[in-house]
């Protein structure tokens, strides 16, 4: 057998990708449904609801567990790899972009403040505005969508 054809027959690795790819589907539809507007970035971007990462690795977790079973080492090993993404996701990722949003704020107040060379509150040139980008991390319900999809995705694949 080829090693393509071993690669696109992975079980795990198959449940891992479709509970990714359907994260970021519903996270597509999601977005337009609440904002009715199309936002393609929604399909590739990281935050938002359901999180994609955590739809991934509770789909490779519960896949492995079906066809490898709950006391291997390769189980174990993918239980951790849940927990540190999901907690990752929820805790450094969400901070950083909490951290954003603040920097966003005061860089682009002073920023303002700078060109206001008459001292009436309006700039008096033209201002670039500082954009970093803010949606980052997830909220516990993001994450919880986000596992409850992928466990949902790993117990349907074939």
């Amino acid at each position: 057998m080829s090693v393509l054809h071993e690669f696109f027959s992975n079980r795990v690795l198959f449940a891992a990708v479709l509970g990714w790819l359907a994260s970021q589907l519903a996270k597509f539809i999601i977005t337009l449904i609440f904002t009715r507007k199309v936002n393609f970035e929604r399909l590739w971007g990281s935050g938002g609801m359901p999180s994609a990462h955590s739809s991934m690795v509770c789909a490779l977790t519960i896949t492995t567990a079906r066809f490898y079973g709950v006391d291997t080492p390769v189980f174990a090993l993918a239980v951790m790899f849940a927990f540190v993404t999901m907690y990752d996701a929820m805790g450094v990722r969400r901070e950083t972009g909490e951290h954003a949003r603040l920097l966003n704020k005061y860089l682009n107040e002073i920023e303002i403040s700078k060109a206001d060379n008459d001292g009436d509150g309006i700039p008096d040139k033209k201002v670039g505005e500082i954009e970093l980008k803010e949606f980052i991390g997830h909220t516990p319900l993001e994450v919880l969508g986000g596992a409850l999809l992928g466990i949902l995705t790993g117990i349907l694949v074939p």
